[in-house]
């Protein structure tokens, strides 16, 4: 995955999102009427999803249930945030230290 998403805007992300949900729908060959009856979401929430990218929250997920990808969500806000470059080596120091005693025992 990318992490210089610098240079796209939110609804671009939300397209990219609706064009992999779509693809991953006809990768498990279901029609529209299929994932919105697998997913409970409403046929035309799912047709805007699909067309604009935009969908409530709890509708995404019950949609990636259906697609089988609800654990997509696992590294959603995940990845600590650094303030500084002394954060990031003060915590690789810690890491190391860890391993280092977890293999003497």
């Amino acid at each position: 995955m990318n992490s210089f998403n610098l240079f796209k805007s939110p609804g671009d992300i939300n397209r990219e999102i609706a064009d992999r949900a779509r693809a991953r729908r006809k990768e498990k060959k279901f029609t529209q009427v299929e994932l919105s009856r697998r997913s409970n979401v409403s046929l035309g929430s799912l047709k805007r999803f699909e067309r604009t990218g935009e969908i409530s929250l709890s509708s995404l997920i019950k949609i990636a249930f259906a697609l089988e990808c609800e654990n997509d969500f696992d590294e959603l806000f995940s990845k600590k945030g650094y303030a500084s470059i002394q954060e990031v080596i003060d915590e690789q120091i810690l890491m190391e230290k860890h391993h280092q005693k977890s293999r003497k025992t």
